[in-house]
């Protein structure tokens, strides 16, 4: 990613909605589908500056990987150890068989073999382990912001199971989620493309809003995992080994 997308996620990564909301709907997802065991190990790879770290704590020990340097920093920080550095596909260092849960939130869209990383992330997995991924939705949605974020695709529900089949995994729950305010997004790409306005920026909107927005993506923590939704912005996955 540009390292401009790192300094926003390190600035904002407390107070823009759809982090904090994001994080509430990940939570429950894995509180009601995941049944990770007692001290689960749990890995997450591409932590960024570490925002999902304390969420994922709750579920069990958890170790991280991030690539750019400064940002593992800050994950360092709030992990309370050190965060090593991986690239995917290759996982280099990563053992074999080692964790219940690995976490890729928002990452496999960056790896141009897609399902070669995907492979690996299995590789790293217990018996019985699972993978919890995100994705961002619809090609026909890409934009500047895929583009700073150095995004190699976005994914439909049928390329993400095609690619888990392929790695060799079989998706439980894949499905929409960010589907409330899907519409506004959609209303806001199409006005920015007539408009020729750059959407590369994704600092908070004004505080009364990002309230808002919070609120409402906030709501799907009720949904997710339990109701098919319809489409929206990001694709949600708990994926097991075949």
């Amino acid at each position: 990613m540009d390292r401009v997308v790192y300094d926003r996620m390190a600035a904002h990564d407390t107070t823009h909605w759809w982090y904090r909301a994001r994080r509430e709907i990940l939570s429950d997802f894995l509180a009601r589908e995941a049944k990770l065991p007692a001290h689960a190990r749990i890995l997450e790879i591409g932590c960024g500056t570490g925002h999902n770290l304390p969420m994922l704590a709750s579920y069990g020990d958890v170790d991280a990987i991030e690539i750019d340097e400064a940002a593992a920093a800050k994950a360092s920080e709030r992990l309370g150890k050190q965060v090593g550095s991986a690239p995917l596909p290759e996982l280099d260092g990563v053992e074999p068989g080692s964790y219940d849960m690995v976490a890729v939130l928002d990452v496999v869209e960056h790896v141009e073999d897609d399902v070669a990383a995907l492979q690996a992330i299995a590789r790293a997995l217990k018996p019985g382990g699972k993978v919890l991924i995100t994705v961002p939705a619809h090609q026909w949605m890409w934009s500047a912001h895929d583009v700073v974020n150095h995004h190699k695709r976005r994914y439909s529900k049928a390329s993400l199971a095609r690619a888990l089949d392929a790695a060799g995994l079989r998706p439980h729950k894949l499905g929409y989620f960010n589907s409330l305010l899907f519409p506004v997004a959609v209303a806001a790409r199409f006005a920015g493309r007539l408009m020729g306005k750059d959407d590369s920026d994704d600092s908070p909107p004004p505080k009364p809003l990002n309230a808002v927005f919070e609120k409402i993506f906030g709501l799907e923590r009720h949904l997710v995992g339990r109701v098919p939704l319809t489409p929206g912005l990001s694709l949600i996955v708990l994926a097991t080994p075949k």
